[in-house]
């Protein structure tokens, strides 16, 4: 690639990772959403109970509303690492309490599978892997007496 093409580069991935964080905000937003609108957050909340988790309903709609927060910083582009993290981790979970049990397939080949969660996922780490802040590493002694 020649120097006068690397600013072109740079711009279409900021765009490609732009559009990546928008479209994983949008589906992470309408899960949370259709779930807030809906009642389904009681409805989480009992199947949570259920498994055993105490105050389910209040954790079904800390999750609820921990989607439409992410979904807001995810379109801002801040908190990006915090979010994505904590939305890996709740899907992670969802994998582990609930869907990995049905299978792969959300649809087709079967009913309410995996292939969402782990295709948000692989989302979700790659937008939190790009915004990972970069930490410069401080300078030995050495080094700084041959910079100078």
């Amino acid at each position: 690639m020649t120097p006068s093409q690397r600013p072109i580069q740079t711009q279409r991935m900021e765009r490609a990772l732009r559009f990546l964080r928008a479209v994983t905000a949008t589906l992470l937003g309408i899960h949370g959403g259709f779930r807030a609108v809906t009642g389904g957050a009681f409805h989480f909340g009992q199947a949570l109970s259920e498994m055993g988790f105490p105050i389910g309903t209040a954790i079904a709609w800390s999750i609820t509303l921990f989607e439409l927060f992410g979904m807001l910083c995810l379109f801002l582009g801040r908190l990006v690492v915090p979010v994505c993290l904590g939305q890996i981790f709740i899907l992670t979970m969802g994998v582990i309490l609930v869907h990995g049990r049905e299978g792969w397939f959300v649809v087709g080949g079967g009913r309410n599978g995996v292939e969402y969660s782990v295709l948000l996922i692989c989302c979700l780490g790659a937008l939190c892997s790009v915004s990972w802040p970069i930490r410069s590493r401080p300078q030995t002694s050495s080094e700084a007496a041959t910079s100078r």
